[in-house]
């Protein structure tokens, strides 16, 4: 895997979609992950823009993820709980049910096959469809990478 590739998507992405106000997403994470690969292999974070998390803090929330029992368990990250709303082929989306917005707080989470990415942002439906937008957008370039 080109590293250096890696970095370049996600810095040319990243200050246009997450982090700061009015951008679709609140906060994003690529997190490395091979379900394939020995259980031994921890994942760990490559890149976050508005989130400080650590690997030993999402590795419940891997563990979920390679579990694949979606929607029947919860998950955390960054001390808030979500739940799994609609599963795709390769994403799914859930709601924080720990959050003190009005609007409400959600999750999009894509694996493509050598990453997980999480998108976190806030608000209803409208919100929703931005931030599946700007997953997607890295998720693809990626995926045409074959990462």
């Amino acid at each position: 895997m080109d590293w250096n590739v890696v970095r370049r998507l996600w810095e040319k992405w990243a200050p246009s979609n997450a982090g700061s106000s009015g951008q679709p997403l609140k906060a994003a994470l690529l997190l490395n992950y091979d379900p394939t690969g020995p259980s031994r292999i921890v994942s760990t974070i490559a890149e976050q823009e508005g989130i400080k998390a650590d690997s030993a803090e999402l590795s419940q929330f891997i563990g979920f993820v390679k579990r694949n029992r979606l929607p029947m368990e919860t998950f955390f990250i960054n001390q808030h709980e979500y739940l799994v709303t609609s599963i795709h082929e390769n994403w799914f989306c859930a709601r924080c049910l720990s959050n003190s917005k009005h609007a409400g707080e959600g999750a999009i989470v894509m694996q493509t096959s050598a990453f997980l990415l999480v998108g976190l942002y806030e608000g209803s439906i409208g919100s929703a469809a931005h931030a599946i937008k700007a997953v997607d957008q890295l998720g693809a370039q990626l995926s045409r990478r074959n990462m």
